[in-house]
């Protein structure tokens, strides 16, 4: 592998990406859709998938010929695992914070999402805010440019997506991933590396 601005060749960086949002937004889903490569259509058993406690995903990517490798926390959005989810907050780089376009106490409930975040991460942390389910325009109940408007107000970037037609999915983790590297590129080269010639983890950003 060739060398990079964020580090000799052999290095891959890790990032810890958090999933936040209600139950039933599609966290699951959508995680499932960039760590896998199926064809388009529902995932197995899409409609039953309900998160319970945590579950992680890891995908490797590269970008400017970095190699990162992504450990995605997909946490359940139920209220009796509110604080076994928020307790992998700790340590994250980033959030992917989700609602679904056709359930409107999902959207309310981002505010709340937004504040357990900044009290349970780094106040610089990324956040893409994704308005999923957008496959399911006839049931939609939040406007595209409410998203748009609480995305704003909010300072980060925002996506409509769906996991079933795999639309915006690799886009919206893409621009995450970016920011994360462009803010923390020292922090993750000095603390978070893996030396791919060895066979021991030095210390990692995704140790809780």
């Amino acid at each position: 592998m060739a060398g990079s601005g964020h580090g000799s060749a052999g290095k891959l960086l890790l990032v810890k990406i958090v999933m936040a949002g209600e139950s039933c937004v599609g966290k699951t889903s959508i995680v499932r859709r960039y760590t896998e490569s199926r064809p388009a259509g529902p995932p197995p058993s899409a409609s039953y998938i309900a998160t319970v406690g945590i579950d992680f995903k890891v995908k490797t990517v590269t970008f400017n010929d970095t190699t990162v490798k992504l450990q995605i926390w997909d946490t359940a959005g139920q209220e009796q695992f509110h604080t076994i989810s928020t307790s992998y907050f700790r340590g994250a780089h980033g959030f992917v914070l989700v609602y679904d376009i056709t359930n409107s106490d999902s959207f309310q409930g981002i505010t709340s999402w937004m504040k357990d975040i900044h009290e349970k991460a780094d106040n610089e942390v990324d956040i893409v805010l994704l308005g999923n389910k957008c496959d399911k325009e006839t049931e939609r109940v939040i406007p595209k440019q409410s998203g748009e408007k609480l995305a704003w107000e909010y300072g980060i970037p925002f996506f409509e997506t769906s996991a079933t037609d795999n639309i915006n999915i690799e886009d919206a983790f893409s621009v995450l991933v970016k920011e994360i590297l462009n803010k923390n590129s020292c922090e993750l080269c000095d603390l978070d590396v893996v030396d791919l010639n060895e066979s021991k983890k030095k210390r990692t950003c995704c140790q809780l």
